[in-house]
């Protein structure tokens, strides 16, 4: 699959649990262990561990293989890789302390998302700033 189509199966999966501030990024020169980072924010343990399960079920439907999923346990920050897109469900007070747009983010992509998913984060966007992987 490519990554467009796996980018979007992500993000799908996440909007189905009500997902917020969905940020994705391209990471393809920072490394080669994946190409996109994609980091989600949930309102408490039981959403952020039904982000990531909600991903996990979306890519066993197409027969794409998890290779690593931690922090179920604890749900304050649970991570889902699936080779080229590694997925960050977090709660905000998380997220905010680690920071991992400033790791990870100095190549956003731009991507549809539904109002609800948009968060604080997207605003300021513009039409001007973009990537060459932008999905339409």
């Amino acid at each position: 699959m490519n990554i467009q189509k796996l980018q979007r199966l992500v993000i799908d999966a996440l909007e189905d649990v009500k997902a917020q501030d969905i940020r994705v990024f391209n990471t393809s020169h920072l490394t080669s262990l994946f190409d996109r980072v994609v980091i989600a924010s949930g309102t408490s343990n039981r959403q952020t561990r039904a982000l990531a399960s909600s991903v996990v079920n979306a890519a066993r439907a197409q027969k794409i293989q998890i290779i690593a999923l931690e922090g179920q346990e604890s749900g304050e920050w649970v991570l889902v890789d699936l080779g080229d897109i590694v997925i960050h469900c977090m709660q905000p007070a998380i997220r905010q302390y680690y920071d991992l747009e400033a790791v990870w983010g100095d190549k956003p992509v731009r991507v549809r998302l539904l109002d609800q998913s948009k968060g604080l984060a997207m605003q300021g966007f513009s039409d001007a700033d973009g990537d060459e992987n932008m999905e339409e």
